[in-house]
Order: C-alpha cells, then structure tokens, then sequence
C-alpha cells in the first residue's frame, strides 16, 4: 500500500504537464497517406529558404501509368499559429492546386486543402513512417 502511496504523486505531475505544443520542425519527414497508397517527405524547400516543400517519394503505384512519383505535392511559405500556411497543396488525383494548410496534432500529420477559407476545405491524416517502404521503388 505505500509503494502505491508513493506513486500517486508522480502520476498527478505526469498527467498535469502541459502537452508540448508543435513545432516549425515536427512537419518535416516521411508521411504515409491515410490509404497507404503512398509516402511524401516534407523538408526544407530547396528553391524558397525558409518554406516547407512536400514531395511524394513512394507509391503503390510506381512503374505503372498511374505513378505519382515526384510529383510536389506542397509549398508552405511561413509558420504561424501551429501550422505551416501560406502556400498551395497539390492534388495529384485532380490535378488541381489548393489555399493549403500543414499541421501535426497528437503525432499525426493533417493536410487541408481549401478554396476560399480554411473552414471550407478538406483534411487529410497521414501517419509518420521510420522510413520508404523497398518495393515497388520510385526512380529518381
């Protein structure tokens, strides 16, 4: 009974420490889409310093016409509020490009894509994945 006693202190710091907040850095790396149908690895943008750039690096459907692979899916000029905003997410399905908005919650990373204003959009989860799944490959 004193061993639980004991415990019960140090279980109320845990549960009352405050949740980390996101961060400009939690967005960046490899993300499987809600489908699994593919990966998209957000870093740093290579042409705009300072902006967030996603890139699909696997999909289920390499080496057929239907291949994606390469394609950017996303640029994201500035970190504001939780989210990285200011800039377009493209859809490969429509081939069209939205207002867009990147943010990670609870470890998951959501993409919303909109027209107009954020409320108006659509959200996409994706799960972050320790690495590129081996086949089928994308080439470079």
């Amino acid at each position: 009974m004193k061993t639980v006693l004991a415990l019960i202190p140090a279980a109320f710091l845990l549960l009352s420490a405050p949740a980390r907040a996101a961060g400009v850095d939690d967005a960046k790396g490899l993300w499987m889409t809600a489908q699994s149908d593919a990966v998209i690895e957000f870093k740093a943008c290579a042409d705009a310093p300072g902006a967030l750039c996603g890139r699909i690096v696997w999909d289920k459907d390499a080496g057929t016409p239907a291949d994606t692979c390469g394609v950017q899916i996303a640029q994201l000029q500035r970190y504001e509020k939780d989210a990285w905003r200011d800039g377009w997410i493209y859809d490969p399905r429509d081939k069209k490009k939205y207002k867009g908005v990147v943010r990670v919650k609870s470890g998951d990373l959501f993409i919303r894509a909109f027209i107009g204003v954020e409320v108006l959009g659509e959200t996409e989860q994706l799960k972050r994945v320790p690495a590129i799944p081996a086949s089928p490959a994308c080439h470079s």
